[in-house]
């Protein structure tokens, strides 16, 4: 839990100045050296005076050239929805945009897939977590909590290591970040933030790796379904799923005679519920991705990603002329990761459930009842565990329970008193409504 009160400037817009401090300590016979890469390569923009992720669409491709002795690549990927898209799972299909009264929401569909491509293959995939940033919706359902991942974004896992046989022959090649709807185009609104890196290991033999893929099954986009409904009285309510297989097999062997069989599979699901009823006035949605990814070398597994993230939203317009609304949600994140063999696994389990109002008046903006739980717990490979229940309400927390092995010595507790409402600017909204000024 970070405590930010995101007062900042019109909008709820600004950046946040942070120093970070690391103390290293000597390793010994009792604590040996972590594990670690022998080569780090970004995928990025590579700016040295701003923010070096790249924005797509449309897609953001870079040439790579790794040493000819290298045996094994992970990637690790970045991403998140902004502008337009950063409601992403309120965004209806297009066929059903007509059906809405106009400025409820963007088109493009609920459904986004991020894919890393090799030499413009489909290397693998990742369905995103839906991170609801300070400020959105209704802003002071994230004071002083939060929403998970809004300021530590999730990042994905790829085993590249099949691919192997073709990035070691000494040339560049094309690695490309692209962001997926489930539209016939396959095309999204502006825009995504995407960026990544790739975790190199190098043979002890300065001699070539050597290998071929021995099968490819992975098709350029998910196999999705669009299905909903228009009624009589104006109700809209769509579903749209979408599954995904991936499977890559290659043999390698390396310059000192090593021989791997390298095994990555990747089987995902998702479906996306909208209810828009009353003229709109509710907006319900049900979205849930969940998943399996899985890499072994020789058997030995080296990347796991058992993943489910449930979201669950009612935004509900409770005047009129639309200047007043409430809403609820229901968050989790639940996921069991070994990212690669340099970084510890573990198991994390996320639920947060947040909720609040906001009005607005000729006096100003302001927010009231807002309130969250949030229950996490976490275990690692290593044994060290870790739990937290945090409640608030009114801009108080008013609930602190630590445990684990990780926590801290002495509890934390902070006083509770009422603050009726809450002054804030802006909401920000689905399909850039609105409310407020």
């Amino acid at each position: 839990m970070l405590r930010l009160d995101n007062l900042i400037e019109t909008g709820l817009d600004g950046e946040y100045a942070t120093t970070l401090e690391a103390t290293f300590f000597a390793s010994s016979a009792a604590h040996p050296p972590a594990p670690r890469a022998d080569l780090i390569v970004p995928i990025s923009t590579l700016a040295n005076d701003t923010g070096n992720d790249a924005s797509v669409p449309p897609g953001f491709s870079l040439n790579v050239t790794l040493p000819r002795n290298a045996v094994t690549v992970y990637a690790e990927l970045l991403a998140s929805g902004n502008g337009n898209e950063e409601f992403w799972y309120f965004n209806i299909a297009n066929e059903f945009l007509s059906a809405l009264p106009p400025g409820t929401t963007f088109g493009q569909g609920p459904f986004r897939e991020v894919r890393i491509l090799v030499d413009g293959r489909v290397a693998g995939v990742a369905f995103p977590y839906a991170v609801i940033f300070t400020g959105g919706i209704v802003p002071t359902a994230w004071r002083p909590i939060t929403s998970y991942g809004a300021i530590d974004l999730p990042s994905y896992f790829v085993d590249l290591t099949p691919f192997i046989p073709i990035l070691t022959d000494g040339s560049p090649h094309n690695i490309t970040l692209d962001v997926a709807s489930a539209e016939s185009d396959h095309t999204i609104n502006q825009n995504w933030f995407v960026s990544g890196l790739l975790q190199v290991q190098l043979d002890s033999s300065s001699e070539p790796t050597t290998g071929n893929i021995t099968l490819y099954e992975a098709f350029d986009f998910a196999n999705t379904t669009t299905a909903g409904s228009v009624g009589t009285n104006g109700d809209v309510n769509v579903t749209v799923g979408a599954k995904r297989s991936i499977r890559i097999e290659s043999d390698i062997v390396s310059g000192s005679g090593k021989k791997t069989q390298v095994v990555f599979t990747q089987d995902l699901e998702y479906q996306n519920v909208q209810n828009y009823l009353d003229n709109a006035f509710v907006q319900l949605v049900d979205q849930t991705a969940l998943g399996k990814v899985s890499s072994t070398h020789n058997g030995v597994k080296v990347l796991q990603d058992d993943f489910s993230f449930p979201l669950i939203i009612n935004f509900t317009v409770t005047s009129p002329d639309g200047s007043n609304f409430v809403a609820t949600f229901d968050h989790s994140y639940e996921r069991t990761l070994l990212p690669s063999p340099f970084i510890l696994g573990s198991t994390i389990h996320e639920r947060q459930l947040a909720g609040g109002s906001f009005h607005t008046a000729p006096t100003g903006n302001s927010g009231t009842n807002g309130r969250s739980n949030n229950t996490l717990t976490y275990i690692d490979l290593a044994g060290n565990t870790y739990d937290r229940e945090v409640t608030a309400f009114l801009n108080n927390i008013t609930f602190d329970h630590q445990g684990g092995s990780l926590a801290p010595g002495a509890a934390v507790h902070e006083p509770f008193s009422l603050a009726p409402s809450q002054a804030v600017v802006k909401a920000r909204l689905p399909g850039g409504r609105q409310i407020g000024g």
